[in-house]
């Protein structure tokens, strides 16, 4: 079921999918809103929140957004579903926008981020950014091949003496 979100601004398309997703929701309600939005805008956002595991067979439908996707400056994909975030990630050198996804409980980031100017800082974008911490790794001393060579015979000779 799709549902559209109220209370976004005109450049915004906003869905809330829940359940399946069929091909009429898509044509009743995804297009029209679409075709709308482009009508008064230049430019458009989308915004989903996906509540589904597996929203339908309507995917298909849902590539409308292709022929589109030039006049697309955001997308926002709200969802806990890890597929829908991995495939996003995998994907998305093929979309021009900006495109990010959110866990469920960064709802009301993810609506300051879809609302907010291009380049502008938003919420956990304003600050520091986190640094992934460093595995130091440990140096091995590497010897010349002449002293590797003598130790490695120094030491297979002692190996062979105590061995009778």
């Amino acid at each position: 079921m799709l549902e559209l979100i109220e209370g976004l601004p005109g450049n915004i398309v906003g869905i809330a999918v829940s359940g399946r997703l069929t091909r009429e929701d898509c044509q009743d309600i995804l297009v029209p809103a679409i075709a709308k939005s482009l009508k008064r805008h230049d430019k458009i956002r989308l915004y989903y929140e996906l509540n589904s595991r597996f929203p339908g067979a309507a995917w298909e439908e849902l590539d409308l957004g292709w022929e589109h996707v030039s006049r697309c400056e955001r997308v926002a994909i709200v969802t806990d579903i890890g597929w829908v975030k991995l495939t996003v990630k995998a994907l998305r050198f093929l979309i021009p926008s900006e495109i990010r996804v959110f866990a469920t409980i960064q709802a009301d980031e993810s609506r300051a981020w879809i609302k907010a100017r291009l380049g502008a800082r938003t919420g956990t974008e304003a600050a520091a950014p986190v640094r992934a911490r460093r595995v130091r790794t440990r140096r091995v001393r590497r010897l010349p091949p002449a002293a590797a060579s003598s130790r490695l015979a120094r030491e297979l000779g002692q190996t062979a003496a105590s061995n009778y």
